[in-house]
């Protein structure tokens, strides 16, 4: 049993404001409802896991790494689909993330649609 069934919100896990930022407002354009944190421990501490359907995170951030927090999920039974997105991903890390169930890896910078897409996916999983 997945901890984020019924519901619908995007949780958005960077330690880069700006990209928080733009990511909250471009999923917003799009009707999705989105919180954003500014690290993985904070997602972690913040009580959303339970509402979460679908987590788009950083892969490098200081202290817990994206990577991190979707293995300690898996770990916990809380397959939150995960999009990764990274400015310094390489084949090996976008295969690991894969295998453990990410919905999808994009580079930075990214097609704004495409991650649309993806969350769209992300969501009817």
């Amino acid at each position: 049993m997945s901890c984020h069934e019924g519901n619908k919100l995007v949780a958005i896990v960077d330690d880069d404001d700006s990209v928080r930022g733009t990511l909250k407002e471009l999923l917003r354009s799009a009707g999705f409802s989105s919180q954003t944190f500014e690290s993985a421990e904070d997602f972690l501490g913040s009580g959303h896991r339970q509402e979460t359907a679908c987590l788009i995170t950083d892969i490098r951030m200081p202290g817990m790494s994206g990577l991190e927090l979707q293995a300690k999920l898996n770990a916990e039974r809380c397959k939150i689909p995960t999009i990764f997105i990274t400015a310094h991903g390489d084949e090996e890390m976008r295969l690991q993330a894969l295998r453990a169930g990410a919905v999808e890896f994009l580079p930075k910078p990214f097609d704004d649609e495409a991650l649309i897409e993806s969350v769209r996916a992300a969501l009817e999983r």
